[in-house]
């Protein structure tokens, strides 16, 4: 299969996995090998390595995102843009934009009850994803958006985000804050059901904290048609078919069940799943080299003044590398035919290998581009 000519086809990408497989150089590598190629793309990160960040020019938080200066690759096609994610300012932007008038949206950002909430918010990062993405998307600003997703204990959490804050400001929910009298909001609150606990909220934190809370939740309640409308669009988004979750592990037991347990969680969703990648893949050719037929005559040459004991040492703990390197390889095959029959019917599978150094800047990411599109991809139908 020929990634190339599929990347070209997509909108959206989504790099779905555990922690710790090469999510966010995954999600880097396919907005490189787009801007490569002539389109215009966008990385959304979460959490990239330090190193990888200042590599992308990414050492502060930019909601317009920043441009890589691709020009120590040569001459580029198109434009790479890497955005790390600012919850805080997501969660605003998302008022902003579903608040009905700008009255309504300054009274929410003055209310000292939604800036305690908005900081809890914006600490569900999985949430703010999704919410950004969808920014991202609709601008129509980029031929190519990547999203790096969150690590998440739970792999469903990332999926889930939107359905959960929309449950959050459920109408059924505000209703219990919010009862239907003329006799006051503070008259009408301590007399309703809910009038023993807002009491105690009141005692402990004052009448001005209830009033606020309030406030809040009446303005909430008119912006939760909105909060649902933005729910179903982002749905779609996820849906469309110029989107690919692109699902990746490492060759470990831990990380393939999660990739297994997206891949069905995936299907059962109905979400089109791109593809699966394997990372950080040992490569060993041959299990019997004999160490000294192979590097013994180089290596007496180079080790001429040291001495035939040295020599022999040197070459014994070479084939001893060898061999364990071997045994590394073999049993990590072992666990990749597993994930291999999981990615049937995922779109394609392809195997990235352990690189000799860090990928922490855009040469390394080119070569981690190399191994993913130009090596021949297996089509899973």
């Amino acid at each position: 299969m020929d990634l190339n000519r599929w990347l070209q086809d997509i909108h959206l990408v989504v790099c779905v996995g555990s922690g710790g497989v090469g999510k966010t150089t995954t999600a880097a590598t396919f907005g490189l090998w787009g801007a490569l190629h002539g389109r215009k793309a966008m990385v959304l990160t979460i959490d990239p390595a330090k190193r990888l960040a200042n590599s992308l020019g990414l050492s502060r938080f930019e909601q317009e995102g920043v441009r890589i200066d691709l020009s120590p690759l040569g001459e580029a096609r198109g434009e790479l843009w890497a955005m790390m994610l600012d919850s805080r300012a997501t969660f605003d932007d998302l008022i902003g934009r579903i608040a009905p008038t700008e009255e309504m949206r300054d009274r929410i950002f003055r209310n000292g009850f939604y800036q305690h909430m908005s900081e809890a918010f914006a600490g569900t990062q999985d949430y703010m994803a999704t919410e950004k993405i969808y920014d991202i998307v609709a601008s129509e600003q980029y031929d190519l958006v990547v999203l790096d997703t969150p690590p998440v204990k739970n792999a469903l959490d990332f999926l889930e985000s939107p359905g959960r804050v929309v449950n959050f400001f459920d109408e059924r929910v505000m209703s219990w804050f919010l009862p239907k009298d003329n006799g006051g909001v503070l008259g009408g609150l301590f007399a309703g059901t809910s009038a023993v606990v807002l009491r105690l909220l009141a005692a402990v934190f004052g009448r001005e904290f209830v009033e606020e809370m309030t406030e809040l939740m009446r303005d909430f309640e008119e912006l939760y048609e909105g909060f649902r409308k933005r729910h179903d669009e982002v749905l779609q988004m996820f849906r469309a078919e110029d989107t690919a979750f692109v699902t990746l592990c490492a060759p470990t037991e831990s990380s393939i069940d999660v990739a297994e347990y997206f891949q069905e969680e995936l299907t059962r969703r109905g979400l089109p799943r791109g593809g699966v990648i394997v990372n950080q893949v040992h490569r060993c050719d041959g299990s019997t080299h004999d160490a000294d037929a192979v590097l013994g005559p180089v290596t007496r040459e180079l080790g001429e003044d040291l001495g035939s004991a040295t020599v022999s040492s040197v070459l014994a703990r070479l084939g001893m590398a060898h061999r364990r390197l071997h045994e590394i390889a073999t049993s990590e095959q072992a666990l990749v035919e597993q994930v291999h029959r999981a990615a049937a019917g995922s779109g394609y599978y392809q195997e990235v290998p352990r690189l000799d150094t860090e990928v922490n800047d855009l040469p390394t990411l080119y070569q981690v581009g190399r191994h993913l599109f130009l090596e021949p991809a297996e089509e899973m139908g």
